[in-house]
């Protein structure tokens, strides 16, 4: 036989088209008659903001290499010019999908629940158009600055992701040419407004409540026609960071350039004026294909507000409480506890508090010498930024690394940077080159046998607000080994070389990708010798062609595995003498699955690792992220109990077939299980337990995956 080239494009998908297939299953829990209304609605918002950020990032990266004449192939073949012109109707696709789900199965359903959306402001009754004029002259008119375009005032500046309404507007009496008008729609005022009705409860878009009202605005002129549209920007910034005296300067130009940055997208009202849509198409530059005529509201993020309506609570999901942490009770000792063994932690089932607290007790403590700690995104009223602030002051020595470049984050994370500069804390913006993405605290604490050091490692953000949303491991430690490989970190981090060896903890970007690797082929030649050999692994994405192809030649080996892909996966299943022996299931539901986790047989004497990092190149050759190891038996039995649990799931889960599409398992005849739904009961369950027994104490929890 011949060999097998396992970097043959054929058997790679592309990137940004695999993105496309994710986004659809989101899609897909928009349209799904079984979850509640209002969730459906969550859903639709979510797969429109996805796509947003794909666009801003994602296309106008594309675009940019367009524009420069990078010819390069990606993994599967495709040059840049290629990935657009397919990317044009998948996208144009996704978006008739989008809106046909809100116009025919969300809408008609909202009314018959008792919700009506008033599409067109002409729909208004007598006493709505009253109550909307009268809300126009006292909240939105003051706010308005329209803006005419002639020879003296040239066309304005559009603002990225802001909702606009441009019109043609003529000199009364008819004399004159047709002028064009716009104004933008204010973010600063809610778009959605709900009117006074006998008959359930209406609610209209702001934008129709000023198209209504346009006339108020231009006195001397006739609105010939008036209609909303929205750009999109390039938001994917260039930080000439070699250059840069200052990165937190260089960061803060940046992000003014992003709101000017290349339209490259366009959404206008389906039956805009063919005359208004020419010049706002000549006025940005913008190709046909980056026009989205749209039949219904656009930017369709809109629906998270409606999903904050009040008095809908019957149709959504009951909120999950995250749960206690047996090992660590509130009020407890945090430092004595973890002096008795490693805490596994399990968000968002299990509450981020002890985290916080982990920080809180370190601050206000006689004995803790230092805190060390990176950001990548933080919430908006962050109890750790308080908390930190708080420990400088008490004179700890706290060095935080803030990483400016966390996409979409920078200015929140400037404002905390400064503020914790402030405070008295030592702030690193990051690294150059490389972005932060590791999620690691280090306590050092002064005690009777000597210093003792307290890390905290995770694959989420130190967020408390999205900590109840997505699913994260964290691990609490005291064990010596990982307390010095964090002292060399946050040593790195700050400025010292790396050191020689590692005890437990592996970094990208100089180590992690050949320990991936290895662990990988690992299980290659055990095949090979008949042993026990199996990889589970579960992560974001995967589009690493290097640890694609030791996958390949694993599987090629016999070895056993199945991969737990939330979002992008550029590896193909079911082909011959290649990928035979791989699954890959993706899972969509109420959390965000996050967690990265990875199980290596290693003949009988199983190994568990968590991280921060997905099997990205990004993630493994561009930024700062950890895997750390999972060493208690106990705990590792409970890793393995998640695992196991997740390949179960047989409601939302969906599995990547040999064509490269995606379908939800087939239960033929099974009960339904739902992994994040039992999760949640787990939680409950071992929260209330009077002997705090934990999963890890539970023999029955050991599952035989191996075979």
């Amino acid at each position: 036989m011949a060999e097998i080239d396992f970097r043959n494009p054929k058997y790679y998908t592309n990137r940004e088209l695999s993105w496309i297939l994710f986004d659809h299953r989101v899609l897909a829990e928009a349209r799904d008659r079984a979850i509640p209304l209002f969730e459906r609605l969550k859903f639709l918002s979510i797969s429109a903001s996805n796509l947003d950020e794909f666009f801003m990032i994602r296309v106008a990266s594309l675009q940019d290499m367009v524009n420069a004449k990078y010819t390069k192939t990606d993994i599967a073949g495709l040059k840049p010019q290629e990935q657009l012109k397919l990317l044009d109707p998948a996208i144009h696709s996704l978006v008739e999908l989008q809106y046909s789900t809100y116009n025919r199965s969300l809408v008609p359903q909202l009314r018959q629940n008792g919700l009506q959306i008033i599409r067109q402001h002409e729909e208004l009754t007598e006493s709505e158009a009253v109550f909307a004029d009268a809300y126009f002259e006292e909240h939105v008119y003051p706010v308005l600055t329209p803006m005419a375009v002639d020879s003296s005032r040239p066309f304005p500046l559009i603002r990225n992701k802001t909702l606009n309404i441009a019109a043609l507007v003529q000199k009364k009496g008819g004399k004159g040419e047709l002028e064009f008008a716009t104004v933008q729609v204010p973010g600063v005022l809610s778009r959605v407004v709900e009117l006074p009705s006998q008959d359930g409860r209406k609610v209209i878009l702001l934008e129709e409540i000023i198209e209504r009202n346009m006339h108020k605005l231009f006195l001397n002129y006739d609105i010939v026609c008036a209609h909303p549209y929205q750009i999109m920007r390039n938001a994917d910034l260039t930080i000439e960071e070699d250059e840069a005296a200052d990165l937190l300067k260089e960061i803060e130009k940046q992000l003014k350039k992003r709101q000017w940055g290349e339209a490259i997208r366009l959404e206008v009202e389906a039956e805009m004026d063919k005359r208004l849509l020419k010049i706002l198409k000549e006025a940005l530059g913008i190709d046909d294909s980056y026009i989205y005529r749209i039949d219904g509201p656009l930017d369709l993020t809109v629906l998270m507000k409606l999903y904050g309506l009040e008095g809908f609570e019957h149709l959504k999901s009951p909120v999950h409480t995250p749960q206690p942490v047996p090992e660590l009770q509130p009020g407890c000792d945090i430092f004595a506890e973890l002096r008795k063994g490693d805490v596994l932690l399990h968000h968002p089932y299990q509450t981020f508090e002890p985290v916080v607290d982990f920080i809180r007790q370190a601050a206000r403590d006689p004995e803790v010498l230092a805190i060390k700690q990176t950001l990548y995104r933080v919430s908006g009223n962050s109890p750790i930024i308080r908390a930190l602030a708080l420990a400088a002051e008490n004179g700890k020595q706290v060095t935080v690394l803030v990483e400016l470049k966390a996409r979409f984050d920078e200015e929140n994370n400037i404002v905390w940077a400064k503020m914790l500069e402030k405070a008295g804390c030592h702030v690193i913006y990051g690294l150059v080159g490389l972005k932060t993405h590791c999620k690691i605290t280090l306590v050092v604490r002064r005690e009777e046998d000597g210093i003792r050091r307290y890390v905290h490692l995770g694959t989420g953000n130190y967020n408390d607000a999205t900590a109840k949303l997505y699913t994260d491991i964290g691990l609490m430690t005291c064990h010596e080994d990982v307390g010095e490989d964090a002292t060399a970190v946050f040593n790195m981090l700050s400025g010292y070389s790396e050191p020689l060896i590692w005890n437990k903890l592996s970094l990208a970007p100089i180590w992690l990708k050949e320990k991936f690797l290895y662990l990988i082929d690992r299980e290659r030649r055990y095949a090979l010798e008949g042993r026990p050999a199996r990889i589970i692994a579960k992560m974001n994405s995967l589009c690493d062609e290097d640890i694609i192809e030791a996958l390949y030649r694993a599987s090629a080996a016999g070895v056993r595995i199945d991969l737990i892909v939330r979002g992008i996966c550029c590896l193909k299943v079911g082909i011959r003498g290649v990928s035979e022996n791989i699954t890959v299931r993706s899972i969509v539901g109420s959390f965000l699955e996050h967690s990265r986790i990875f199980y290596f047989e290693n003949d009988e004497h199983y190994e568990i690792y968590c991280g921060s990092a997905d099997w990205m190149p990004r993630n493994l050759e561009r930024r700062v992220e950890i895997l750390f190891p999972v060493v208690d038996p106990g705990l590792k039995e409970r890793i393995v109990h998640i695992l196991r649990e997740l390949l179960r799931d047989n409601v939302k889960a969906s599995i990547l077939q040999e064509d490269g599409s995606y379908e939800k398992v087939n239960r033929r005849g099974k009960a339904p299980f739902q992994v994040q739904e039992a999760f949640c009961r787990e939680a409950v369950a071992l929260a209330g337990r009077e002997d705090q027994e934990t999963l890890s104490d539970k023999r029955t929890f050991i599952p035989e995956i191996s075979h």
